[in-house]
């Protein structure tokens, strides 16, 4: 029988980039994902007793990454009201019965892994990316507010806001493939799409414009990289590939794999013109090849 570490990162599925990004979501791929999580945790355990107890009860007594996800999340958000056994049975319903949750957590686990170089495995980030975390519990939020469930959807959001800080309604749809980079100071409005393959990183708002009702949040097409701190308001589309600076405020529709700037953002190369880079931001995660061409724009 392999050591733990001798099972990290074997036996790829086929069509696969040596981690595990392969986006077929399949239940084989699901499972494979879940191999090398397990041979993480008893890796870790034996190198760092101190956790052993924690590893176990997280993820090495769990038959699948679906108990495990349940668990970790119904610890995390419940309270002395919202017990963690109905949070279990809440969360494992959801991950066990939707293929799609189930796919998208495994594409999320991957986006991390692949583009953030902090991440230093899967396990990693299933016990401490909040931005996973949330977004996983949101997915969850999303199915009850899609089953007319709403107070028990609000409730759920308001506990991810709680211990996460990270905001979003249960009514916006997110893809898979996502990445949550830091997480910290998110809001994403009640009307707001977020597509396939986007990466967001901290203090990140999608949100209206006043007091307006309908649809009114901003439409986030794949492959879409928001820097930190960007901030777009309205019903507007950042088209697919596309690329917000950090600290942007975007009140304007972006051109798919064009790059917006600044504070109100404009786009570089020009509204009549922008240039387009050849890249998925979303995914290469390259917040800087837009500077020098910004800054012969504005001079």
């Amino acid at each position: 029988m392999p050591s733990a570490g001798e099972l990290s990162y074997q036996s790829p599925p086929p069509e696969d980039d040596g981690i595990g990004n392969n986006t077929n979501g399949t239940d084989e791929d699901s499972g494979w994902l879940w191999l090398q999580i397990k041979a993480e945790a008893r890796r870790d355990a034996e190198s760092e007793p101190a956790l052993a107890s924690y590893l176990y009860s997280t993820i090495l007594s769990h038959s699948s990454l679906e108990r495990s996800l349940s668990f970790h999340l119904g610890n995390k958000l419940c309270s002395s009201t919202l017990l963690s056994t109905l949070l279990y049975d809440l969360f494992l319903n959801a991950f066990s019965t939707d293929p799609s949750i189930r796919a998208a957590t495994v594409a999320d686990l991957r986006a991390a892994r692949t583009r953030d170089p902090a991440c230093v495995s899967f396990s990693h980030c299933l016990l401490n990316y909040k931005g996973f975390l949330a977004c996983q519990a949101h997915r969850v939020s999303h199915k009850l507010w899609n089953q007319s469930r709403k107070p028990l959807a609000l409730a759920l959001h308001s506990r991810i806001a709680d211990v996460f800080a990270v905001d979003i309604h249960p009514a916006a749809k997110i893809g898979k493939g996502i990445l949550f980079d830091h997480a910290t100071g998110m809001v994403v409005g009640e009307t707001a799409v977020i597509g396939n393959n986007v990466s967001i990183l901290h203090h990140v708002t999608l949100g209206g414009t006043g007091k307006v009702g309908g649809d009114r949040h901003p439409k986030i097409g794949d492959g879409v990289l928001i820097g930190a701190g960007a901030t777009i308001l309205g019903n507007i589309k950042i088209g697919e590939g596309a690329k917000i600076g950090a600290g942007s405020v975007v009140l304007i529709e972006v051109p798919p794999r064009t790059t917006a700037v600044g504070n109100p953002a404009r786009l570089v190369g020009g509204k009549e013109k922008p240039s387009q880079h050849e890249d998925v931001p979303g995914e290469s995660m390259d917040h800087t090849s837009f500077i020098s061409e910004w800054s012969d724009y504005i001079i």
